[in-house]
């Protein structure tokens, strides 16, 4: 009990010191580090940080990969706006003696884009008209990948970090970046409670041509519980083949304000899986849902984030396996 008041006090002292970074509110550069790919995640609205328990913690909180009985990996792939498309890939592994090991990488493809000059437009025959494209494509991308750490110093409390290199290539112009996350997890010993926190992006500004932006720095804490399930420690009753996770994240962003999402998923016997979640104060976004099927140690998720009346849905799909 000792040890939890302990966190629990660390925890209240960091938050207002980390949130004073974040007082700052407008427009932020290196947006796609804002994107996370799972669709698991994706479909409980973002309410993960206490609850990922695989490779995603590469993407969501480097502490939780502790919580990887031996291998883990997957695959993400998402619809993103305007005919973007995101490839992800991370893997995880826990070793006997030497903590938790991480690796991932996400590609954003923008596609061809056809390049336009005021000096090609016009009609070089006085019938066919040219609006100024040159013949010339050009294919601008954005990427990150990175390698993380997790190490349990106790049954109860992990943490982690990761180190990323991001790059956003717009062709004419491209900028470089090194990005750290860091974050904890602590199981309460209540039931199955479980708290944690990261803190996302944690990295200089970056400079395009002659003005410097700042990147989407996050602070993330959350709070988990099994409602229902087969462990015998649930919040509200034991089950043989049905469960139920619950989780509630408060989400500070460095260019918007606080954000609240609550998630839920539930899962019949461990194989078929619904998950549904709402975030407050989401702008654009506000309810998401998905689903998921496990068979042995693969997984198969899809997620649906609708982005209100202006911006077509973004689609996930995710498929990862464990190696044990």
């Amino acid at each position: 009990m000792n040890k939890m008041k302990n966190i629990l006090v660390i925890l209240l002292i960091c938050v207002p010191v980390s949130l004073s970074a974040f007082e700052k509110t407008g427009t932020t550069s290196l947006q796609f580090l804002s994107v996370r790919p799972s669709a698991r995640a994706a479909a409980l609205g973002g309410a993960y940080i206490a609850s990922v328990d695989n490779s995603d913690a590469c993407f969501w909180n480097p502490a939780a990969l502790t919580k990887i009985t031996d291998m883990d990996a997957a695959f993400s792939y998402i619809d993103y706006f305007l005919d973007v498309k995101m490839y992800a890939f991370s893997f995880g592994m826990t070793t006997t003696h030497y903590g938790s090991f991480g690796a991932f990488c996400l590609y954003s493809d923008v596609g061809e884009i056809e390049v336009t000059s005021t000096s090609a437009r016009g009609s070089s025959d006085g019938k066919n008209y040219n609006p100024g494209l040159t013949g010339e494509t050009i294919r601008p991308f954005q990427m990150v990948a990175g390698l993380s750490y997790g190490l349990e110093l106790t049954k109860a409390f992990s943490f982690g970090l990761t180190a990323k290199y991001a790059e956003e290539n717009l062709v004419y112009y491209k900028v470089r970046t090194v990005v750290i996350d860091g974050g904890i997890h602590f199981k309460t010993g209540y039931r199955s409670i479980e708290i944690a926190a990261a803190i996302k992006n944690f990295g200089q500004d970056v400079k395009f041509i002659e003005n410097k932006y700042p990147i989407p720095q996050a602070l993330n804490i959350g709070v988990s519980a099994n409602l229902i399930g087969t462990s015998g420690n649930n919040l509200l009753m034991d089950s043989e083949d049905n469960a139920v996770l619950f989780e509630y994240d408060i989400t500070q962003l460095r260019d918007y304000d606080q954000q609240h999402i609550v998630g839920m998923e539930y899962s019949f016997k461990n194989m078929l899986i619904l998950r549904g979640g709402y975030k407050f104060n989401g702008d654009q976004e506000s309810y998401s849902f998905g689903c998921g099927v496990k068979y042995q140690n693969l997984r198969f998720d899809y997620s649906y984030n609708p982005f209100g009346d202006y911006l077509p849905a973004v689609h996930r799909v995710t498929v990862g396996f464990a190696i044990q």
